[in-house]
């Protein structure tokens, strides 16, 4: 059987943004936090890391937040960057402000650019990132992309040939999958992830990108009851349908 892993108080909840470590203790020494409904009173008592310690600890009387591998799904706004340095807009600003201060971070799963809407994945879980952005993986991300011109007849076919080359690139794209919608909107099925891939893909066409919103990452899908800027956590369920 596998050890459970321990952790002192005080680490813990640091590691997970709710203050310094001498901020915890204080919060200790107030009894501001309880577990199984009993207020702890030792900052350095050691604690079993399980599933439902979230459950179980409470501190002013709110349930603790999910202790490690969140997994958050995020439909992403307009004018949002993908970044933890950059100036203006960023997509962490719209989670609590505590979970910006976790170790391990969380992080976006890839990166959608400043200008794309839709659904964006983030999380803590550094082995699931890789999962899912791994090429390897081949997970199938759906694009609604929205041209200024129409069609010209010739891009399905070039998509799904496996020989387009990107500019300043001398690797061709995986087939991508593409499905009309109109004669200036697609769906498109891309497996990688190259920098601005769906934009560069119609500029090699000769046409330009209007608007772009991801609606699909591997089985999962951006509900329609998602207004841009709300998020959500994910169940285990929900994380094992990206790779079905």
């Amino acid at each position: 059987m596998a050890r459970t892993h321990t952790s002192r108080v005080d680490k813990l909840l640091s590691s997970m943004g709710y203050g310094s470590r001498k901020e915890i203790e204080k919060m200790v020494r107030a009894g501001r936090i309880t577990l199984d409904f009993a207020v702890l009173r030792d900052v350095a008592k050691r604690i079993p890391i399980t599933p439902d310690l979230a459950h179980r600890m409470k501190i002013d009387g709110e349930a603790l937040d999910p202790v490690a591998g969140i997994v958050i799904l995020l439909n992403k706004p307009l004018g949002m960057t993908c970044s933890h340095n950059d100036e203006g807009a960023l997509v962490y600003s719209m989670l609590p402000k505590r979970w910006r201060s976790r170790n391990p971070s969380i992080s976006t799963i890839g990166r959608l650019d400043k200008q794309t809407t839709g659904l964006l994945l983030l999380t803590d879980d550094g082995d699931l990132l890789h999962h899912v952005i791994s090429p390897k993986r081949y997970v199938k991300k759906t694009y609604r992309v929205k041209l200024a011109r129409p069609l010209n007849g010739t891009e399905d076919e070039l998509f799904n040939s496996g020989h387009l080359l990107l500019e300043n690139e001398n690797k061709p794209l995986a087939p991508a999958e593409m499905e009309i919608v109109s004669e200036t909107e697609v769906l498109l099925n891309v497996t990688e992830g190259r920098y601005h891939q769906v934009r560069r893909m119609f500029a090699a066409t000769g046409n330009h990108v209007e608007g772009l919103h991801r609606e699909r990452l591997g089985g999962l899908s951006l509900p329609d009851s998602m207004v841009p800027g709300e998020w959500r956590l994910l169940s285990k369920e929900e994380i094992a349908s990206i790779f079905q």
